[in-house]
């Protein structure tokens, strides 16, 4: 078993790695769509054990705990995904971005608005306009300090950046926070090019009790599909209604 470690700089919440970049970290090590399932809170700067065999990849504590697991799934055809916005309704969806007003995890290396470009993704996923309420789109550079040798933009970080734009798609939905990632399936098209024009895209799929399912998209600047997902989120507590007077 190899052992990798999380750094602090890819958490999520302050004290637990990014969900979407440790399911890519265990995503690619399969070939076409991959499906990661997230089953603890991943810890930040201690070493972990990674086993990766042909039909499945695990990240494990120090203890043997399974904290994460991933295997490839079944070809997931691009169907029903939103046509993409125009780069310039993007960055004007951008503007609308929630997190903008309100403060969700400041740090968090998707969405983070604390992170300098080049440390964080700074992942600002807002309304469309004119769109159904949680249709969500931003514009997305991937940094060149992310970049691989061939100067491409590797899966883990692919899977990362589209990993909040899946919360806040409910969370303006439904006007409500708190959830957990809890499974993501994705499949990488094209790993795009350090400092090519992005554009993201999220929107709701389906909820069943405490589950939210949304999607997820990264298109190139023209429309070009890059990559695709879907995504169940654990909801943790619900609004109490206020007491009857």
């Amino acid at each position: 078993m190899a052992s990798v470690t999380i750094e602090q700089k890819f958490c999520g919440p302050p004290t637990s790695g990014n969900g979407g970049y440790c399911a890519g970290l265990l995503a690619r090590h399969f070939k076409g769509p991959a499906t990661a399932v997230l089953r603890a809170r991943i810890p930040l700067d201690v070493a972990l054990g990674l086993d990766v065999a042909p039909e499945e990849a695990s990240l494990r504590d120090l203890e043997g705990g399974l904290i994460a697991q991933a295997r490839a799934a079944e070809p997931m055809p691009p169907l029903e995904i939103p046509k993409a916005p125009s780069l310039q309704a993007a960055r004007e969806a951008e503007a609308r971005h929630i997190g903008i007003g309100q403060r969700f995890h400041p740090i968090c290396f998707c969405c983070g608005p604390e992170r300098e470009a080049g440390d964080g993704l700074r992942v600002f996923a807002g309304q469309i306009a004119g769109a159904p309420e949680g249709h969500l789109a931003c514009t997305w550079v991937p940094h060149a300090n992310f970049a691989d040798a061939d100067g491409l933009t590797p899966i883990e970080i692919i899977w990362g950046a589209l990993d909040c734009p899946g919360y806040f798609a409910w969370v303006v939905k439904e006007g409500r926070h708190g959830a957990l990632l809890g499974t993501m399936t994705g499949d990488v098209l094209r790993q795009p090019k350090a400092g090519e024009t992005c554009i993201i895209t999220a929107w709701p799929l389906i909820r069943d009790g405490r589950k939210e399912t949304s999607g997820v998209a990264l298109h190139s600047a023209d429309g070009e599909l890059l990559a695709f997902a879907h995504q169940v989120w654990i909801v943790m507590s619900f609004p109490t209604p206020p007491s009857a007077p």
